[in-house]
């Protein structure tokens, strides 16, 4: 009988609780990894596969086992539908999108015609913004236009 191998998720949890217990940020796994922090951020999380030499990368930094590396390695499936809500963080970005992505939707159709923005071709950046009236969040979503081709 075969051992049924570690999933994406439960290599996130392992990532997580070996960053924290080394007291490492994303910004240095992203700087070691040699890629943007939001992507390495996700692929860490189980969201994009790691290459060959940044799963060995982050197994050494992380103190990770083989089976945490290869797991680090596997294609996704992205998403997290089992993400709970509720997590005040989480909430206001869905907040966001009932607000605005009507506003976002109608402002892209109008700038660039009948399309989307890709999430595949996708950069993210998140900033910090000092403001008198107390410190602001910058998130950049930054994806390839993609038009309708209805031939």
């Amino acid at each position: 009988m075969t051992a049924t191998p570690m999933t994406k998720k439960d290599a996130a949890a392992t990532v997580l609780a070996a960053k924290n217990r080394l007291g490492l940020t994303w910004e240095k796994l992203a700087e070691l990894l040699d890629a943007p922090v939001a992507w390495s951020t996700a692929a860490l999380l189980g969201q994009h596969p790691l290459s060959e030499a940044q799963a060995t990368t982050a197994a050494g930094v992380l103190e990770l086992d083989d089976e945490v590396t290869a797991a680090l390695r596997t294609q996704p499936t992205r998403g997290t539908p089992e993400t709970d809500a509720s997590d005040p963080t989480i909430y206001r970005f869905y907040e966001v999108l009932h607000v605005y992505g009507p506003t976002i939707k109608e402002l892209i159709h109008e700038k660039f015609g009948d399309g989307i923005m890709s999430a595949i071709n996708f950069r993210l950046d998140v900033d910090r913004r000092p403001d008198p009236g107390g410190d602001r969040v910058v998130v950049t979503m930054d994806g390839k236009f993609l038009a309708y081709q209805w031939a």
